[in-house]
Formats: structure tokens, C-alpha cells, sequence
């Protein structure tokens, strides 16, 4: 048994991510290279995320996005990362277990749930994406083993569907007004601030009474910025307490380490016009119920 100079035990990092897939540290970095390896491996296998998703109304406002979730790229939009998923699914979710995603988006969270032998549930709002998320994992998985995706409200599904609990809920949501995808009034990315909060608050609360005892909740969410002020909004804190609400308790957070992309240019720029720091990563909610 190796130890350093004060006796301590040294834990190698191969031998971390050789039981854990990556080492469970609250820092998860995408650009190394046992990362981008798994990503590869799993976009390979046919994974077409973006197929179904729109580039949204407001995109000439936007920046180019290099994040792993479903965030807009010029007139593109990038995949949420299945190496993320794989992570967080072997991690907190049990053998077997039963996935709910009520912000669905793209296919990966449920095509990487049903190859890995989970059971996914997610609801979407527009029906082109579901025929989308259906026709890409008719392509990978065998017609007994897909994923099952609801079109429609997750506020009004959850309020009458799915007798059954789960074990954990997974999601990405729309990071308020960032991305502005369609003029649908249950659209939360359409709202106000003050209705797309009361909304999100409703649809978490509702996610969480379908969530078994012993069930972790995990979210990946970025702050977005107020396009008038510049001040960040703190969708961290919006999330944190619309768990806290739920019943729920902040019982781990860890930062999600982007890929650089354009970062690198387009950081001089952006603080010189206005002193702000260029966002390189995502924020990974992981929650349990207080009692």
C-alpha cells in the first residue's frame, strides 16, 4: 500500500475511475481525454439528439454555446453528453431502475438510460421532437427495449399520470429565456421570469411526489444572464429552492468543466465590453428527500 510523507493511503486515479468510470469528485472535467473517449464511443452508436430541435426564435441574439447540454451553437444545436449521462445514471440511479425527465428535449438521456438496461420516462412538449427521439432510438435499440416519451405539459402529465414511482429523476431544463424555442404559452422558455418560475417550481414539485424515499433528483443547470442588466438571474438558487419546496435537500453540487470550443476568443472581448467572465461550465444538482 502506497502512502505519501504523513502516512496517509494513496488513492491512484486510474484505480477511481477503473471502479467509478470517472473519480467522484465535485469537479467533472469533459476535456480529458478518458471523457471525450467514452463520448465518442457513445456518439458511434447512432445518437442523434439534435434531429427534432429547432434553432430557436431569439438565436440572432445569441452567442455560440459549447456546452454539454442542449444549448444552442450558431444555427445548430449541440447534444446533451451521453458520457454524462452513463455517469450520472450509474451513480444514483439503482440496477434496473426507472428514469423520469420531465424537460425530455432531445433522445440521448433516453436512449443512454434503455442501452444501459433503465427504464426512461420522458415528456416533451412539441411532437416533432418525440417522433425525432422515437425514430433515433428505433435505430439503436431492439422494438422491447425503448424509452417512452410523452408529448405534452409536464405539469399537467405529472398531475394525473404514473401511478408507479421512481427511482431517480434526470433532467436538463431550459435555462429561462435563454433560448426562446416556439410561441406555445406552456412553453417555459416563452414566459416571464415570475411565470416561468411558478411554473418550474409546479413541474419540480410534482417530479418529486413520483420520486421514491431513498431517490436522488439531479439536474444540470447554468446561470443565465438578464438581457436588459447584464446581472445574472441565479437559476442555481431558482432550482435549489423549487427542490427545497418539493421537499427535497441539496446532497451533493458539483461543476460540470465545458469544452473550451471558441471560448478562448471570445473571452478578450466579452469582459473588455463589460468586465464579464466567460462561462466554461454547468452546475450538476443532486438532491434527496430531507426525510
Amino acid at each position: 500500500m502506497e502512502k505519501d510523507l504523513f502516512g496517509n493511503e494513496i488513492i491512484k486515479d486510474v484505480l477511481l475511475r477503473d471502479k467509478f468510470i470517472e473519480p467522484p469528485f465535485s469537479v467533472l472535467d469533459t476535456k480529458s481525454g478518458n471523457w471525450q473517449k467514452r463520448k465518442r464511443e457513445w456518439l458511434r452508436k447512432g445518437i442523434k439528439s439534435e434531429i427534432g430541435r429547432k434553432a430557436p426564435v431569439n438565436c440572432s441574439s445569441l452567442k455560440p454555446l459549447k456546452g454539454n447540454a442542449e444549448r444552442f451553437v450558431g444555427k445548430e444545436t449541440s447534444i446533451f453528453d451521453p458520457a454524462l449521462c452513463e455517469l450520472m445514471y450509474k451513480w444514483f440511479c439503482p440496477e434496473n431502475g426507472k428514469i423520469l425527465d420531465p424537460f425530455a428535449g432531445g433522445s440521448v438521456r433516453g436512449i443512454v438510460a434503455h442501452y444501459l438496461k433503465y427504464y426512461y420516462v420522458g415528456i416533451e412538449l412539441r411532437q416533432e421532437q418525440v417522433d425525432a427521439n422515437r425514430e433515433n432510438a428505433a435505430e439503436i435499440l431492439p422494438v422491447n427495449n425503448r424509452p417512452s416519451w410523452h408529448v405534452g405539459d409536464s405539469d399537467l402529465i405529472l398531475e394525473n399520470d404514473f401511478l408507479y414511482e421512481f427511482d431517480m429523476i434526470f433532467s436538463c431544463p431550459p435555462y429561462m429565456d435563454l433560448e426562446v424555442y416556439s410561441d406555445d404559452e406552456n412553453d417555459l422558455s416563452n414566459m416571464t421570469d415570475e411565470k416561468f418560475i411558478e411554473k418550474y417550481k409546479s413541474i419540480i414539485k410534482k417530479s418529486c411526489s413520483k420520486l421514491k424515499k431513498d431517490g436522488y433528483a439531479v439536474f444540470v443547470v447554468g446561470d443565465v444572464r438578464d438581457k436588459k442588466t447584464g446581472f445574472y438571474k441565479d437559476f442555481i438558487s431558482i432550482t435549489k429552492q423549487a427542490f427545497y419546496n418539493a421537499g427535497m435537500s441539496l446532497y451533493n453540487d458539483a461543476i460540470l468543466l465545458d469544452q473550451l470550443g471558441n471560448a478562448c476568443m471570445r473571452a478578450g472581448k466579452i469582459f473588455d465590453s463589460g468586465g464579464k467572465l466567460t462561462k466554461i461550465h454547468q452546475n450538476i444538482l443532486i438532491f434527496k428527500r430531507s426525510a
